[in-house]
C-alpha cells in the first residue's frame, strides 16, 4: 500500500485534533463538575436525570405550598386560640351572673363587659390574613364575611353572614389537597343548641309566661342516640311541624305529678292543634331523673326516647318544660341573649327562677360554641401536623432526588484526573511522533 506525504500529514493532524479535542472536554468536565455536558455524553443518563430534575422541581413546589398551608393554618389557630380565650372569660361571667344575689346594677355591669367581648369576638371573626383576605368567609375572601343587620337596634345587635361554605385549597402534595381555612358558618353560626341532641324551654302551658314554680331543668342527656333517632323518626306525631315534647306538672290531692304531651303542629296554613297527652300521670319527686318515654294509651304507640331529664325544685300547677330537637344558633345569638338577659330587671322571685333557668340554658349553649371551637382547633391541629409530615417526607425526597442526580451528572474526580493525564500523554506522544514523521524525506539523503 503506498502511503503519499500529503496522507501522513492529514492523519497526524486529525489525531492531535482528536487529542485535543478528548483533553479539552476532559477539562471541560473538571472545570464544571459535570460528568455529563451534553445529552450526547450519555442520551439515557440525561434523559434520567431530565425527569429527577422535573420531578425535584414539582416537589419543591409541593414543599413552598407546604409552607404557605402552614402560614396560613397558623394564623387561623392563632385566632381560635384568642377565640377560645374570649370565650371562656365570657363564660365566667356569666356563671358570675348566675348568682341570684347579685343586683340588677351587677348583672348590667357584667352585659357591658360581655357586650365588650361581643364586639371584640366580631373582630375575630372579620380578622384577615397579611395579603388581606378574609379568614373565616369561605370562598368569598375578599367579602367581610360577619356584619350586624341594619334593621336590629345595637342595644339588641343581629350578625348576618356574607362569607359562604366553602375552604380554601391548596395543592400540598401530588395527590393531596389541604384546606387552609376554615368557613365562618361552620365556626360561628352553625352551633347546636342545648345539650347538641335536644334543647329545652320553660313556660307555662296556657298563657305561655314563665313557670310559677321553683322548678328548674338541666340539660338533659341522651342515654341511646340510635333509639333517639329512631324514635323521632317514628313516633307517630300529631303533626308534622315543632316536633317536641313536652312535660307538664299538676298537683292532685297535695302530690305532685307531670305527665307527657306531644307539641307537634299540622305544617301551615293548617291551625295549630294544642298539645295532646301521650303519657300516663307520674308521680314527681325533686331532683328525679324524668325518662321520655311515651305509653299506649294514651299515646298510639309506646315508644322510649333513649334520653331524660332531670328537673329540681318545686314545680306549680301548669307548669311545663318542651324538649324539641337541637337546631342551629350562632355564637352571637347566643352572646346576644345573655346580654339581654342581664339587661332585665329581676323583680320578683318568678322572674329569678326564670332567669336562672333561662342563663342556665345560655351556659349550656355556650358550652357548645367552646366545643365547636375546640372541635375546629382540633381539625387545624391535625393539618398542621400532617404538614410538618409531608414537609419531613419531601425533605427525605428532595435528598434521594439530589442523590440520584449526582449519580447520573457529577463528575468522578479521580477517574477524571487520571483520564486527563492519560490524554495529556497521548497527546504528546501525537505530537512527537507527527514531529518525528514528518521529518522523513528522501530529500535529506539526496
Amino acid at each position: 500500500m503506498r502511503i503519499s506525504t500529503n496522507q501522513i500529514y492529514s492523519a497526524g493532524v486529525r489525531s492531535i485534533q482528536r487529542n485535543q479535542e478528548q483533553l479539552a472536554k476532559l477539562q471541560n468536565q473538571i472545570s464544571s463538575d459535570r460528568r455529563m455536558l451534553t445529552p450526547a455524553d450519555d442520551p439515557v443518563a440525561s434523559a434520567r436525570a431530565l425527569t429527577i430534575t422535573q420531578a425535584k422541581g414539582l416537589t419543591a413546589q409541593y414543599v413552598e405550598n407546604q409552607r404557605d398551608a402552614s402560614d396560613r393554618l397558623g394564623l387561623v389557630d392563632s385566632q381560635l386560640t384568642s377565640l377560645t380565650d374570649l370565650l371562656q372569660s365570657a363564660r365566667s361571667r356569666v356563671v358570675q351572673a348566675s348568682n341570684t344575689i347579685l343586683g340588677d346594677s351587677d348583672r348590667q355591669a357584667i352585659a357591658a363587659e360581655l357586650a365588650a367581648r361581643f364586639d371584640e369576638m366580631l373582630g375575630i371573626a372579620n380578622s384577615r390574613n397579611a395579603q388581606g383576605d378574609y379568614l373565616f368567609a369561605g370562598y368569598q375572601s375578599e367579602t367581610t364575611p360577619f356584619a350586624r343587620s341594619a334593621a336590629v337596634s345595637p342595644a339588641s345587635s343581629s350578625i348576618s353572614y356574607f362569607g359562604d361554605d366553602g375552604q380554601q385549597l391548596l395543592q400540598v402534595a401530588t395527590s393531596q389537597q389541604m384546606a387552609t381555612s376554615v368557613a365562618g358558618s361552620e365556626l360561628f353560626m352553625n352551633v347546636p343548641e342545648g345539650n347538641g341532641t335536644f334543647a329545652m324551654t320553660a313556660g307555662r302551658t296556657v298563657t305561655g309566661s314563665p313557670n310559677l314554680g321553683s322548678g328548674l331543668i338541666d340539660s338533659g342527656s341522651v342515654l341511646d342516640q340510635a333509639m333517639w333517632r329512631n324514635a323521632l323518626n317514628t313516633f307517630p306525631w300529631q303533626g308534622t311541624e315543632n316536633r317536641g315534647l313536652q312535660i307538664r306538672f299538676s298537683s292532685v290531692a297535695g302530690v305532685s305529678q307531670y305527665q307527657l304531651f306531644d307539641t307537634s303542629t299540622p305544617a301551615p296554613p293548617a291551625a295549630a292543634l294544642p298539645p295532646v297527652a301521650v303519657g300516663d300521670p307520674q308521680p314527681f319527686t325533686p331532683g328525679m331523673a324524668v325518662r321520655l318515654a311515651t305509653t299506649a294509651p294514651p299515646a298510639a304507640v309506646a315508644t322510649d326516647f333513649g334520653a331524660q331529664v332531670v328537673i329540681s325544685g318545686s314545680p306549680a300547677d301548669d307548669d311545663a318544660f318542651t324538649i324539641k330537637p337541637s337546631i342551629n344558633k350562632s355564637v352571637f345569638q347566643t352572646m346576644q341573649e345573655i346580654i339581654d338577659l342581664l339587661r332585665s330587671p329581676l323583680a320578683s322571685s318568678t322572674a329569678r327562677t326564670a332567669f336562672s333557668g333561662d342563663l342556665a340554658a345560655h351556659l349550656t349553649n355556650l358550652d357548645q360554641a367552646l366545643g365547636n371551637v375546640s372541635r375546629v382547633q382540633s381539625s387545624v391541629g391535625a393539618r398542621l401536623q400532617e404538614l410538618d409530615a409531608l414537609s419531613s417526607n419531601a425533605s427525605a425526597v428532595d435528598i434521594q432526588y439530589q442523590q440520584t442526580l449526582s449519580d447520573l451528572q457529577d463528575l468522578d474526580y479521580a477517574q477524571a484526573i487520571s483520564d486527563f493525564t492519560r490524554q495529556q500523554v497521548a497527546l504528546e506522544a501525537a505530537q512527537k511522533s507527527f514531529v518525528a514523521i514528518s521529518g522523513l524525506s528522501l530529500f535529506k539523503y539526496i
